[in-house]
């Protein structure tokens, strides 16, 4: 037999949720067996598993040690987690602001978000080896609560990203996220001189196929409404350094919507100017967009997220961004 005590991060969930990562190998069947024969029970009593969970609840499975460690996959997460105290970079992750809820990191460029393969080392990664470092986080809260980021930037965008360290953080940070209340904001470098603040609308269809999305300005089949606001802040050079306002947060819609109307990035090979890439390329050796999300604004809140009521965050220029951006002569 085996005991959990429900916790912050287990609380406020569904039973059989907690349950299935408890025992992620476990078919679904296989619980809700076990919950009709009381061989798992919720504070001594039986339980359907659709029970919202409070803090110290305690469930208990009365299953062989076995049949819990062959369902529970253990082999797998021990493995997982020596290779992330291996990690270094955990150690020097760029943190501009962090509570027990969340943290707020400055994502280097050519690092992945999330992990797209089993074998990738994500900003995830770094972040767990991190929190297990500091003791925010064991392997057995791993077993039911993961550290997860709510906002995802592309490989080779640099820039803020969110991430819950605790189960309520995760949560309403991505309810934020969700219905746009939180602001999000970008500095980029743009071919050509924009003069005016801008806010545009249009379709964004997916190709997933080639990791590529195309903007129409009328609506097609699989594709969704998208909207950008952006404004210059200075030009020179044929470049201007914009801030964009991003309303809707689809796959590579700063890139493919700021290219749409002519003003694509420097350094983006996907949907930008191969030829002024290229010249970017030889003069400084730049090998990304130069995109950073640089600002986030946190609404009115209440709960707890209720220290971050109003408040915004910075995350400073990459240095090569702002060396380019200087020699430009529009920083």
């Amino acid at each position: 037999m085996q005991q959990i005590t429900v916790g912050d991060n287990e609380a406020g969930q569904r039973l059989d949720k907690l349950l299935a990562k408890y025992l992620r190998e476990a078919p679904k069947s296989f619980l809700y067996k076990m919950l009709r024969k009381k061989n798992i029970t919720l504070n001594g009593k039986k339980a359907s598993g659709n029970e919202k969970l409070l803090r110290g609840d305690e469930i208990k499975l009365f299953l062989a040690d076995e049949t819990i460690a062959k369902f529970a996959g253990d082999a797998k997460p021990h493995a997982e987690n020596g290779m992330l105290n291996r990690l270094s970079y955990g150690e020097s992750l760029n943190i501009i602001y962090e509570d027990s809820h969340i943290i707020l990191i400055n994502k280097p460029a050519g690092m992945l978000s999330q992990k797209a393969a089993d074998t990738d080392v994500s900003l995830v990664e770094h972040l767990t080896a991190y929190l297990l470092r500091s003791g925010a986080l064991t392997e057995d809260e791993m077993r039911t609560f993961r550290p997860s980021v709510c906002n995802r930037l592309d490989r080779n965008t640099s820039g803020m990203v969110a991430a819950g360290k605790s189960l309520q953080g995760l949560q309403e940070l991505s309810r934020l996220f969700k219905d746009r209340t939180l602001g999000k904001y970008y500095h980029c470098l743009v071919k050509g001189e924009v003069n005016e603040t801008s806010h545009i609308h249009g379709f964004l269809k997916k190709d997933a196929e080639n990791n590529q999305v195309h903007i129409t300005a009328g609506q097609e089949e699989g594709s969704t409404a998208i909207e950008t606001e952006f404004r210059p802040l200075k030009s020179g050079n044929d470049v201007t350094l914009l801030e964009v306002h991003l309303i809707t947060g689809k796959t590579h819609q700063i890139r493919a919507h700021l290219a749409s109307v002519g003003h694509p990035i420097l350094g983006d090979y996907k949907y930008g100017d191969r030829r002024l890439n290229d010249r970017c390329r030889s003069a400084y050796g730049l090998k990304h967009q130069l995109l950073h999300a640089y600002r986030i604004t946190f609404p009115a809140l209440e709960g707890p997220l209720a220290g971050l009521s109003g408040r915004e965050f910075l995350a400073p220029l990459p240095a090569e961004f702002q060396k380019i951006a200087k020699e430009k002569g529009v920083l």
